[in-house]
């Protein structure tokens, strides 16, 4: 990639704000020295590299690299076996405790933040591109806490960092506290008058004391230092000099110690060099990947897709270098339909910030970097990007515009090839026009010919024409809107773009006349083209206002078909509680038939079995006909929720059934005919329905409807209970006596088994049964435990266990009633 394209379309400024996004001095080099790559595979990675960061940023929040730094002169120290100082240990110490943050930041599934930090559905963090390079890095934890336990700061060492030095510590201490005794002799009685202040001192590290100049001869001892008036000498009194000398030898003694520990801690580094480097190498990439991840945020930015076709396809492209509030996107398409654009409007339309766009957009993708633009925008890969734009007028040189961008052009036409891609401003611009628009025209043909792409702007009404009679070349240009006088800024593809010099100088209030002339000095043909062109935008706009348009009604329809839809929700979520309290009534009610008959049966057992028979029969015939009404209420609700999903296969003759858009009830006489209409006789009257318009009417044991599920599991229930087919409606001890000690609640739900449960264990009390066998299943153990549940709440379950080996194991439950 030439370095001169890099200038021309601003790629620096992006490296600027990509090395502001760096923690530390290593990955800022690396950002700055970031350049396109030639090879889509590297592409690719640096891509995939930096969306993946950009997912843990979304989802984890920000990782921070600072402690990282150049560790080149200490690493060289430690391979040549020299000791690193107390700071450059504590460097060391840092950058590994962040190393650990940093790997558990991309190789936990919080970050090390806790679980709550994360958003829902968050993916694994193996499953991120990163996550090997965050594994690769090596905390060192135990050379971290080693180093933090023997050095306190860079100027002090820990007593505990080794025996040794501890116990030259505690003899300076104590020989300082005998220095101290002796000095206050000598201060506060012998040597009193002769001292300039009462007070120690210390000269040349060694403890004097302050003495007026005229009694030094008075005072045995060693001159260190006199003030700056001469009046005052600090004279190390004679009688602690062996003391002074002791507290010397001990200091280089500690000295000695904490070289001792300094060097013992650069020896265990040293033993992890190679980790060390691994970890800075490591550090530094993650950063600079990070850096990417973060501008791409900044930037509202996405992952561009890559061809090997030399195509281009930017969705709403905005370019990075300008406000995001004042930007406004671009769509162009490029290498599919045509290979070759030519843009054309008014100066500070906006067609030197599109060439630049599409110009850094690529360079920014080779580079790894993603780009402000909508998703699925795709970019190419380029051999090389060629781009003359702006005024490389020079004085030095002594070239005009024209020379300077011709001299450019020759140079990009004796190096680009079939692979490369090629922008120009304003080409042909700063000579005669009629020539200039020649050589605009040849240059882009020589170009088309070849196949290679190139996007250029111009002002020349001779390459609109070109590019409107040319296969593979169109025209684009940038919306200006001539009441305000002010670009839109919008590119429009396909559409040429006009100068509006006559607009807007009208606007600005130059005399129609002039205007007229200059009308007049135009070539027909001109006018004719301009006439078009102004036809066309005139057109275009109206278009756009109707899309709109529509785009505003398809908006409110849809809307509005949310608000239907959420309303229907709603009617469907009260119809589902209206249902379900009708639920609970039904079971009230069930319940409260069952405390009646249970008084009825213990009654009848104190009154014996010639009791009031007619009292009891119309005691049951009532709760029969309240149960039947709440049965036939549920029934109704729910034959509208099942309409349409009965079969005819689940018809038999002789089922009662329910009409339900004539809302009468009868019995199918006959079976779907060739038209898939069932006979149904309703009373006296026959019809036929199709299956749709049926609803089965499930029954109890006494002919009550019912609204369970399973007609076919509450029947099998009863056989097995001895009750199957019983519609009597008249009480019949003979059934009672001969009911089944065993009752299977296979293959039913919990409610059905429940249901069942109790219907039989009724029968079996009034039977008096001492003992029954319940058929469960194992199973998951759900309709077992609902069972013993039940069997736990009634007071004349006498007791209940599983079954022995023989009996059925867990899958029965052996009642003793009371």
């Amino acid at each position: 990639m030439n370095d001169k394209v890099l200038h021309i379309v601003e790629f620096d400024k992006i490296l600027d704000q990509l090395t502001e996004n760096a923690n530390s001095a290593p990955a800022k080099a690396l950002c700055k020295a970031l350049r396109p790559m030639d090879n889509l595979a590297d592409i690719r990675l640096a891509q995939e590299e930096t969306d993946a960061a950009l997912q843990l940023l979304i989802r984890k929040g920000n990782v921070n690299f600072g402690s990282n730094r150049d560790f080149g002169y200490m690493f060289g120290a430690l391979s040549i076996g020299s000791t690193l100082t107390a700071a450059e240990l504590l460097h060391l110490s840092s950058f590994l405790d962040n190393v650990g943050r940093v790997q558990a930041y991309g190789t936990t599934e919080d970050g090390g933040k806790g679980i709550s930090a994360l958003q829902s559905g968050s993916s694994k963090p193996e499953d991120n591109l990163l996550f090997d390079l965050f594994d690769c890095l090596y905390p060192l934890k135990s050379l971290s806490r080693e180093i933090q336990r023997c050095i306190l700061s860079e100027e002090e060492i820990s007593d505990d960092a080794s025996p040794g030095l501890r116990r030259v510590r505690r003899e300076i201490s104590m020989a300082g506290g005998r220095i101290h005794q002796q000095l206050n002799k000598l201060v506060n009685v012998t040597l009193a008058p002769y001292l300039q202040d009462s007070v120690v001192t210390m000269r040349g590290n060694r403890y004097c004391i302050p003495i007026k100049s005229e009694y030094k001869n008075q005072v045995q001892g060693i001159i260190h230092d006199q003030s700056a008036s001469g009046s005052t000498l600090f004279i190390e009194p004679a009688a602690i000099v062996s003391l002074n000398n002791q507290i010397r030898e001990l200091t280089l003694q500690e000295k000695q110690e904490v070289e001792k520990v300094l060097a013992s801690l650069s020896a265990e580094a040293a033993d992890n060099l190679m980790a060390l480097k691994d970890d800075a190498v490591n550090m530094t990439r993650l950063d600079f990947i990070f850096a990417k991840a973060k501008l791409a945020l900044s930037q509202d930015a996405t992952m561009p897709i890559f061809n090997n076709r030399r195509c281009l396809k930017i969705n709403r492209g905005r370019h990075p270098l300008i406000d995001k509030k004042k930007v406004v996107p671009i769509d162009l398409e490029l290498g599919e339909d045509y290979d070759l654009i030519v843009i054309t409007g008014p100066n500070t339309g906006g067609k030197t910030v599109t060439l630049k766009t599409i110009g850094l957009f690529e360079l920014m993708g080779m580079a790894g970097l993603h780009i402000p633009a909508g998703d699925r925008s795709e970019l190419a890969l380029f051999s090389d990007v060629f781009a003359d734009i702006g005024d490389e007028q020079s004085i030095e040189q002594s070239l005009s515009t024209f020379s300077s961008h011709m001299t450019t052009i020759v140079e990009i036409l004796g190096k680009v090839n079939d692979g490369c891609l090629c922008l120009f401003d304003e080409l042909g611009a700063g000579t005669d026009p009629t020539e200039g628009a020649a050589l605009a025209i040849s240059i882009l043909n020589y170009l088309h010919e070849r196949g290679i792409r190139a996007v250029a702007t111009t002002h020349y009404s001779e390459l609109k024409v070109y590019a409107m009679n040319t296969p593979g070349v169109t025209n684009a240009s940038c919306e200006f809107n001539v009441e305000t006088l002010q670009p839109t800024y919008r590119l429009l593809i396909g559409v040429p773009g006009k100068s509006n010099a006559f607009a807007i100088s009208k606007k600005l209030g130059l005399p129609d006349d002039i205007i007229d002339a200059a009308r007049e000095q135009l070539s027909q043909e001109t006018q004719n083209m301009e006439d078009i062109l102004a036809d066309l935008e005139a057109k275009r706009i109206q278009i756009q206002r109707e899309q709109e348009k529509i785009t505003s009604l398809r908006e409110s329809i849809a809307k509005e078909q949310k608000e239907i839809r959420n309303k229907e929700k709603l009617l469907e979520d009260r119809r589902e509680k209206i249902l379900e309290k009708a639920n609970e009534e039904a079971r009230d009610i069930l319940a409260d038939a069952k405390k009646k008959a249970d008084k009825a049966i213990s009654e009848l057992r104190k009154t014996g079995c010639g009791g009031d028979m007619a009292a009891m029969e119309r005691t049951r015939s009532s709760l029969r006909e309240q149960v039947s009404k709440k049965n036939e209420k549920l029934s109704r609700g729910q034959e509208e929720q099942k309409k349409g999903n009965l079969k005819a296969s689940d018809l038999h003759v002789g089922d009662k059934v329910r009409v339900i858009s004539m809302g009468l009830t009868g019995i199918v006489t006959a079976l779907p005919d060739s038209s898939g209409k069932v006979s149904v006789r309703c009373g006296i009257m026959n019809s036929k329905a199709p299956v749709s318009d049926l609803a089965l009417i499930e029954e109890d044991a006494f002919g009550n409807p019912v609204s369970g599920k399973s007609r076919s599991s509450m029947k099998r229930a009863f056989e097995n209970a001895g009750g199957a087919g019983n519609k009597q409606r008249d009480l019949d001890f003979s059934r009672n006596q001969s009911i089944s000690t065993e009752l299977n609640l296979l293959g039913m739900t919990t409610d059905e088994a429940l249901n069942a449960l109790d219907k039989y264990l009724d029968d079996a009390r009034m039977s008096h049964l001492s003992s029954v066998r319940i058929v469960h299943g194992k199973g998951t153990g759900a309709l077992r435990k609902a069972v013993h549940n039940y069997l736990r709440r009634q007071k004349w379950v006498k007791s209940y266990r599983l079954g022995d080996f023989g009996e059925g194991d867990a899958g029965v439950t052996i009642v003793q009633l009371s």
